[in-house]
């Protein structure tokens, strides 16, 4: 017994030890070292005790899931439960490890019992739907295509990208690799403290490995996540000094540019309360805002995203960017596309697990509209830190997705240019190709353009998404073809064919699925369609006058056939001007029998037993089989149009 109590005695000292180190180091903002102390407490404290293994075990979870140790986060927290951890924040933060490693059902288990306690938490409820979202963006990826970008990550972390350069041929980051300065591990990481490093591309346009920027923007200390003004002449980055006596606070300095070099930073003077971090700076596209992160009262809690108006060389009242971009939890990293749109990383809102990517667009009425850019961009880890390559929709981000340790990494993102293509073919109603068609293409924003076709009849055009366009073919010879369309708004490529078919103004053209009841001049419904396409046509070709003829097949009485031949006609100019067409431009003519029709090539090869230059007489068809005596009978009967004038009311 009494050797059983002085073991227990001597553990229990040595477990203050170490928790009184721990303390100090979580004191000082070291939560690596603190996580390291408060792991020896645990293993010394007894099991019997189990109201302090639990706040050891919470304690522990605490620092790990600040320096993004999940695993062993959710681990502690877990243990934390298990020895009735009184607070029932452990629930939230064990919700939040699951949610972290894509256990969306534990998550919202942790959630829905964190919320029984506390009903009106922002946070719990955010993750609560984000427990049922996050699947569902996973099953439906967008159109970004991420990949890690193996030349710019070593075998420690690097984050927060940024282009520089006129041409986007350099491209900064934050690293704790080894060649960052100083030997010392950071106690807040356990790895060296970051360095900015930068990359650029060769004459070849391809990237080479970063290397540490030369200059005095980088110390001893905990440098990085650096912007630039648009000129390129000014850098802001995150300093993290210590003195191994105080916590640590974040701030942010600026150097400006000498020649080729950077001079020394100089602190931003932008809050005067020491106890508040400022981090992660990001300046507009217009030069005027100087954005970033801060702990400092007056936010939503957590880290903030807030403003100040840069003039000249001094940083003006600070502004938070309110409630709809911040929340509870961190909103962090912010940075600028050149269109204006401002995104950042948030573990308030509803998202995938950890940090997620959000894109936000302030609107007319000053509110802004906040889009979270889903699977793949985003995903249980934390992502942030994107940098755009100009106008474009390519760059790099960060991400420690698929890393137990927690550790960043660069990715390349890009979403493919969606194509929207139209092909044309300009061709001879009743015949091939013209290769000397000219196409007018004119948009709704102003395009007016005029296309050559190819030796085939065909060309091809590249549309805008969601734009109207009207194009006209014409060949001299010809008829004008109009065609309208309207492109489709779709994030999928797109190809659009289209036909414009020619009707010769020397020749007589056929019209086509010209229906009339049996025997009779009556049209039937089914030949609508082709007047509606006939009366387009005389729109579109304002000056020209025809003649709308009828013919019959030999069957019957010559003055019969003659006579409903020109009834047939005549209902069709009825319907013609019915839609709106001059009577002054229409006359109707009846030939019954007395025109066969002459073969023409496309025909005579679609017909096969005909040749080009036939003329389908009674006598040439009475020679035929009668299988293709009724297909000839059947192509004599017919209505066609032919072209009188082409100057109608041209001088008028």
């Amino acid at each position: 017994m009494a050797v059983a109590l002085l073991v227990l005695m001597l553990s229990a000292c040595g477990a203050g030890k170490s928790l009184k180190k721990a303390e100090q180091s979580y004191a000082l903002g070291e939560y690596f070292d603190a996580a390291s102390w408060y792991k020896k407490a645990y293993a010394k404290t007894p099991p019997k005790e189990r109201e302090q293994r639990g706040i050891i075990a919470y304690k522990m979870g605490d620092c790990y899931d600040r320096i993004n140790y999940t695993l062993r986060a959710r681990g502690a927290y877990m243990n934390a439960v298990r020895y009735k951890y009184q607070d029932s924040i452990v629930f939230l933060r064990l919700a939040k490890m699951h949610h972290k490693n894509g256990d969306y059902k534990n998550a919202a288990k942790n959630y829905e019992l964190y919320l029984s306690y506390d009903p009106g938490n922002v946070l719990a409820a955010n993750g609560l739907e984000s427990c049922e979202l996050a699947p569902e963006w996973k099953k439906n990826p967008t159109r970004h295509i991420v990949k890690r970008f193996a030349l710019f990550n070593s075998r420690k972390g690097e984050y927060a990208p940024v282009y520089g350069g006129e041409e986007f041929d350099q491209l900064y980051l934050t690293s704790t690799r080894d060649e960052a300065q100083g030997n010392d591990l950071n106690g807040i990481t356990g790895m060296k403290s970051a360095d900015i490093f930068m990359a650029k591309k060769n004459e070849e346009k391809q990237w080479e490995e970063p290397v540490v920027l030369e200059s005095q923007v980088n110390s001893e200390f905990e440098d990085g996540a650096c912007c630039f003004t648009p000129d390129g002449k000014t850098m802001y980055f995150t300093r993290c000094r210590k003195d191994g006596t105080a916590p640590v606070y974040a701030e942010i300095y600026v150097s400006q540019r000498t020649g080729a070099n950077w001079a020394a930073p100089q602190k931003c003077e932008i809050i005067k309360d020491s106890l508040s971090s400022v981090a992660h700076p990001a300046v507009s596209p217009d030069g005027a805002w100087l954005y970033f992160v801060s702990d400092m009262p007056g936010g939503e809690g957590g880290l903030d995203i807030w403003r100040a108006p840069i003039t000249g060389t001094e940083i003006g009242a600070v502004e938070n960017l309110g409630k709809e971009i911040n929340t509870p939890g961190n909103e962090m990293f912010p940075t600028f596309r050149s269109n204006g749109y401002l995104y950042f990383s948030s573990d308030g809102h509803p998202g995938m697990g950890g940090l997620d990517i959000f894109r936000a667009r302030q609107q007319e009425d000053g509110h802004w509209r906040i889009l979270n850019l889903k699977s793949p961009m985003n995903s249980a880890a934390d992502d942030f830190g994107m940098t755009f390559e100009g106008e474009n929709y390519r760059g790099f981000f960060s991400s420690n997705r698929g890393d137990a340790r927690g550790w960043d990494h660069i990715y390349t993102f890009e979403v493919p240019v969606t194509k929207y293509t139209m092909t044309g073919w300009v061709y001879d109603k009743e015949a091939y190709e013209l290769p000397d068609a000219v196409v007018s293409i004119v948009g709704k924003d102003g395009t007016n353009e005029k296309v050559n076709v190819k030796k085939d009849g065909s060309f091809t055009y590249n549309l805008k998404r969601g734009m109207s366009y009207v194009m006209m073919a014409s060949c001299r010879g010809y008829l004008n073809y109009k065609q309208e369309l309207v492109v489709d708004t779709t994030e999928q490529d797109q190809e659009y064919v289209l036909q414009f078919p020619l009707s010769s103004i020397a020749r007589p053209v056929l019209i086509e699925n010209i229906f009339y009841e049996f025997d009779k001049a009556t049209l039937t419904p089914e030949s609508t369609a082709s007047l509606d396409e006939l009366i387009k046509l005389l729109e579109d070709n304002p000056h020209v006058t025809i003649e709308l003829s009828s013919h019959c097949d030999y069957k019957g009485n010559d003055a019969y056939n003659q006579r409903l031949s020109q009834r047939r006609a005549e209902s069709v100019v009825n319907y013609l001007i019915a839609g709106g067409i001059e009577p002054a431009r229409l006359i109707a003519k009846g030939y019954g029998e007395s025109k066969p029709k002459l073969i023409r090539k496309r025909l005579a090869e679609q017909l096969g037993f005909v040749k080009e230059g036939d003329v389908l007489t009674e006598e040439f068809i009475l020679a035929l089989p009668e299988e293709q005596q009724e297909i000839c009978n059947a192509i004599n009967r017919r209505t066609e149009f032919t072209v009188l004038r082409t100057t109608y009311n041209l001088y008028k």
